[in-house]
């Protein structure tokens, strides 16, 4: 660890502006999505969650690493953006229901597409209520093109969706009778609860058998009773970064995986099923002042007290933990900053030398920051930009 930060302060040492910025490591990036490869099961699709990975270079990267087409998408203004540069071969599943508002604006504002795309054909929209389904048979009808409707159900996380066989049928039924303004595209059921409920809850085993349970029994609805709407072409999403392994080992009804985080894997990820993945990405930020104690206002007579080593970094405040040099902590006393955070340490750093975080996550830390920058064997590559966000 030493060793390659150290390699990573000369690096930015030598760069040609020093400011906070987003590192990730290419070669610790590739290792990653091999990983994911070999706990791919075969016959299953793999869809990168793109608010994890919010930046067309990042995704492209590893699209062609993987050798997927799948996207999904969570926040209207990445779905904008990525409809003007995506092609004719490119499937996005919404991750969450749009309020009927945000879809028809996304309609209504449609970027010029450069590369074929077609937001009416290749965009799956999620629905979690027969509300949601008849909101978007009425929006088909105002745009007078057909929308594709995936369902959202509830396999045991209880964050929305169909919950019961009763209630699915009704809204299979509602699609249905309006086949010539909506069309079923599949279900999308996620799972992250099965690894993080507390055994004395419920066991990992069980949780996973129930999830899997539900979702075989709304596919067999589909087929059996709705065989207008079934095909084998329709898309069953599920996992996620946290159970990917589990739907390896075990035959799932999913065909389809949504994965992002582990590619990175920001500090949130730090679990037991995603122990083999290794951190991907950084915050870097340069010292600004260093002080040989800590001199906190209104107690400057006691300054004596406070002997530990004290630096103010550029910016802070972020959803991260520093993590290198080690034994670096925020002031309490002084409190947080996001202009210049004070830091207590015990190693041995110098001013214009450079602090180290991992994130907690990606999908909102990366967004603080206008560019990434990617780093492959100790050299700086070109910056890859972030997804527009308004």
């Amino acid at each position: 660890m030493d060793a390659y930060f150290k390699n990573l302060n000369t690096v930015l040492k030598n760069h040609y502006r020093a400011i906070p910025c987003l590192l990730i490591d290419l070669n610790i990036l590739d290792e990653n999505i091999q990983k994911v490869l070999s706990n791919l099961r075969a016959n299953t699709n793999l869809r990168l969650v793109v608010k994890s990975l919010p930046s067309v270079e990042l995704i492209n990267y590893i699209l062609h690493k993987t050798n997927t087409n799948k996207l999904m998408v969570f926040h209207q203004p990445f779905l904008t953006d990525l409809a003007s540069r995506l092609d004719t071969k490119k499937d996005i599943l919404l991750g969450k229901p749009m309020p009927i508002k945000t879809s028809e604006y996304f309609y209504k504002n449609l970027p010029q597409q450069n590369n074929g795309f077609n937001p009416f054909t290749q965009i799956q929209w999620l629905v979690d209520t027969q509300k949601r389904i008849e909101e978007y048979i009425e929006l088909a009808k105002k745009i007078n093109t057909k929308i594709r409707l995936n369902i959202e159900i509830d396999v045991g996380l209880h964050r929305g969706g169909f919950s019961s066989l009763v209630t699915l049928k009704k809204g299979l039924q509602l699609i249905e009778r309006n086949k010539e303004f909506v069309e079923f595209s599949g279900f999308m059921g996620y799972d992250p609860h099965v690894v993080k409920l507390p055994k004395i809850i419920r066991s990992e085993k069980k949780a996973f058998k129930l999830a899997n349970l539900f979702y075989k029994d709304c596919k067999e609805v589909v087929k059996n009773e709705f065989p207008t709407l079934w095909n084998e072409n329709l898309t069953f999403n599920g996992a996620g970064s946290p159970t990917l392994n589990l739907h390896k080992t075990t035959k799932t009804p999913i065909n389809d995986v949504s994965i992002g985080s582990c590619f990175v894997k920001p500090t949130t990820f730090d679990i037991p099923s995603l122990k083999e993945y290794k951190p991907a990405t950084f915050i870097a930020t340069p010292v600004l002042k260093k002080f040989n104690n800590t001199t906190i206002p209104g107690l400057e007579k006691l300054k004596f007290l406070f002997k530990k080593q004290s630096v103010f970094i550029y910016g802070g405040f972020w959803k991260a933990n520093y993590y290198y040099p080690k034994n670096i902590k925020e002031n309490k006393l002084f409190g947080n900053s996001t202009n210049q955070t004070l830091l207590n340490i015990s190693s041995n750093i110098e001013i214009d030398d450079f602090v180290f975080l991992r994130p907690h996550q990606s999908e909102f830390v990366f967004l603080q920051f206008g560019e990434i920058l990617p780093i492959r064997k100790s050299k700086i590559q070109q910056p890859w930009y972030l997804l527009k966000n308004k």
